[in-house]
């Protein structure tokens, strides 16, 4: 960690390394996408992996300290941090019961962002989806001169995304979607710990891998009796669902800390 900033205990440090390979282990990030935790003594500060592959984080000088006001690093030395740490800086600045975001890339969600095909909450495990996912379209955003590369790069672009994350007129402090779709990017995550951020981003992948093989299975389907609709967790079923995730996240993140720790790849000195 860098000398200038606020404290951080080091077992938060060791458990957002965790987090990171956790996240690569399952194919939620690879050398791109990334995770940021609030501090939990200043809830203006905000840490992320400084700009390497995420599997490579290893230690607290690894991390570094940003200004939810800005994106700014509280040590001015630090000049090379993530292009889209905007992203997190707007989302911990709009919802403060917000601790912890992930921005993946991962390739099974891709398709819910560009093909008008809403993700649906296909199974208990990603009840935190809700009714509905929204897509951010950042093509609608873009100003004369500015680089289309889709990367969401400075405070209104950011500011943007997290608004997609409230409905009209909402007032929550957490937000009302757990997961929102980038069109053509892929999806940003927020929850109210490093455990719940994580567990929501791979069940939010493989919800979406589920939910390609159901459309696939039906569209090859060729028997003579019409098939029903596809039965989608209703609305109660999804929030039961998402508070028994919740309740439960402990169970998995030992496991995949147990996976990593087995895996060879991963160094985790904090």
């Amino acid at each position: 960690m860098s000398a200038t900033g606020a404290f951080l205990p080091d077992s938060l440090g060791r458990k957002f390394i965790s987090g990171c390979h956790i996240l690569h282990y399952h194919g939620v990030l690879d050398a791109y996408g990334h995770l940021s935790v609030r501090h939990p003594m200043q809830p203006d500060i905000f840490i992320m992996a400084r700009q390497i592959a995420p599997a490579l984080v290893s230690g607290l000088e690894d991390l570094v300290q940003y200004r939810v006001s800005d994106a700014s690093s509280v040590d001015p030395s630090i000049t090379d941090g993530y292009v889209e740490r905007h992203i997190h800086s707007e989302i911990f600045k709009k919802f403060p019961d917000v601790y912890a975001v992930i921005h993946s890339h991962a390739e099974s969600v891709i398709p819910y962002g560009i093909s008008g095909v809403p993700l649906q909450t296909c199974f208990h495990m990603a009840g935190f989806l809700g009714a509905s996912t929204p897509v951010y379209d950042i093509s609608a955003l873009y100003n004369a001169g500015d680089k289309q590369d889709m990367l969401v790069r400075d405070t209104r672009l950011g500011k943007a995304l997290a608004d997609c994350f409230a409905n009209s007129n909402s007032e929550s402090r957490s937000g009302d979607h757990a997961v929102v779709m980038m069109r053509g990017h892929g999806m940003t995550v927020i929850a109210p710990s490093i455990e719940d951020c994580v567990l929501r981003a791979i069940y939010t992948q493989q919800n979406a891998s589920i939910q390609t093989t159901v459309l696939m299975t039906r569209s090859g389907y060729r028997g003579s009796v019409p098939l029903p609709e596809v039965r989608f967790l209703n609305d109660g079923e999804a929030a039961d669902s998402a508070v028994m995730t919740q309740w439960s996240s402990g169970r998995p993140w030992k496991l995949w800390v147990r996976e990593i720790e087995q895996a060879g790849l991963y160094i985790n000195n904090a």
